[in-house]
């Protein structure tokens, strides 16, 4: 993620960074926010809150064939309405990765401001906001980063700083020059408060050391080979159905089991110490309910997994 440290700003977390960055931008009556078929379900939220606040109007960008989000329907939605893109690099479900460059060519294009949730795809896969075009991207440390828990971080375009207020500010955020007056500071710390956590801050800084150490492009190589090697032994278990969509995919692995329902299978493998989440409607209900899925079964691998910890699995899975 190559940027300039005044463009990052280190938030508690990854919706924290999100809101407060997508709060600042300046929405109106009629202004048109578009965003993808499989946005998390907290920035749908927002997007919702912020329509019935300002009279901004939220639109989905259908899917392509392939299941990510259609760059050609992107392409054609554009207008002078459009005010922001905000899609979801890798959502929480579905295995996908969102074509995010090609997302950020066609914002560059139109002059329209682009907001990327990273939250799953750093420390996951290789990130460079210049590549991908974006003017401003949330991130948490504590999923493939491996960084503390209350820990996250946002990057914003020094070109829009100024087009940003943030929703609230602080002594940290702002000066206060005079009896009717403040200035706000001119970096993305900006978005940051006075009040924050030094050791999170410093573990997240290990977190990030150490995953540069092993490389991000070797991380990410390692990663797709895992999950391919999953997906390819799910498939030719009798019941199991591999749920990925997108023409890239990623660690995340998501299926279902057929006659039970996630929470049932989540308990299966508890059992057998193997862990994985549980993905429902609740989190990305655009996607989940077009599928007809009230649930999924999300197993994550990362580079510290093995070839022998997914036979296991797959074992664990078949036999019961």
């Amino acid at each position: 993620m190559r940027c300039h440290r005044h463009e990052i700003a280190i938030v508690e977390n990854a919706t924290r960074a999100w809101d407060i960055v997508f709060y600042a931008v300046p929405l109106g009556p009629g202004d048109r926010i578009l965003t993808a078929v499989a946005e998390y379900a907290s920035n749908y939220i927002a997007f919702l809150q912020m329509a019935r606040k300002t009279g901004a109007v939220v639109e989905v960008i259908p899917n392509d064939t392939s299941g990510q989000l259609s760059v050609e329907a992107l392409r054609r939605a554009i207008d002078d309405r459009v005010k922001l893109i905000a899609i979801t690099h890798v959502p929480t479900n579905g295995g996908l990765v969102n074509p995010a460059a090609a997302v950020g060519q066609v914002a560059r294009e139109a002059g329209v401001l682009y907001l990327l949730d990273a939250c799953q795809s750093i420390g996951h896969l290789p990130i460079d906001v210049e590549a991908i075009g974006c003017d401003m991207l949330s991130a948490t440390g504590r999923k493939y980063l491996r960084g503390p828990r209350g820990t996250g971080f946002l990057y914003v375009r020094r070109q829009i700083l100024d087009r940003l207020e943030p929703p609230f500010l602080d002594l940290h955020a702002a000066q206060w020059v005079a009896h009717d007056r403040f200035e706000v500071r001119p970096d993305a710390r900006r978005f940051e408060n006075w009040e924050t956590s030094y050791a999170g801050k410093i573990g997240l800084g290990v977190a990030i050391d150490y995953a540069l150490q092993w490389g991000l492009e070797a991380i990410w190589a390692r990663i797709k080979h895992l999950a391919d090697d999953l997906r390819r032994q799910l498939s030719t278990i009798a019941g199991v159905t591999v749920r990925d969509e997108g023409i890239e995919r990623c660690g995340i692995v998501s299926f279902t089991v057929a006659g039970s329902d996630a929470d049932e299978v989540q308990r299966w493998l508890t059992k057998a110490r193997i862990n994985v989440s549980v993905s429902r409607v609740s989190s990305t209900r655009l996607d989940m309910e077009a599928r007809g899925l009230p649930d999924l079964v999300r197993a994550s691998v990362h580079y510290y997994n093995t070839v022998e910890e997914i036979e296991r699995f797959c074992r664990v899975l078949s036999s019961r």
